[in-house]
């Protein structure tokens, strides 16, 4: 069986998030944390919903977007 990477995107994020996201190269939420809402946001294909799915996942593990500058 194949060991899941603890810090993987959120398995139920709908597909054209998923998409959005690893088409841009972002394959674990560590990644994320160098991007603000906004950034995640002007992605083609995320939505609030997947938003707060990120989020939340995020604080799951300590972690949270980068603040605006």
């Amino acid at each position: 069986m194949e060991q899941k990477i603890k810090s993987a995107l959120p398995e139920k994020l709908a597909k054209p998030a998923l998409r959005a996201l690893t088409g841009a190269g972002y394959i674990r939420l560590d990644q994320l944390t160098e991007l603000t809402e906004s950034d995640v946001l002007q992605l083609h294909g995320m939505g609030p919903k997947a938003l707060d799915q990120i989020r939340q996942a995020l604080s799951v593990r300590g972690l949270s977007f980068a603040k605006k500058s």
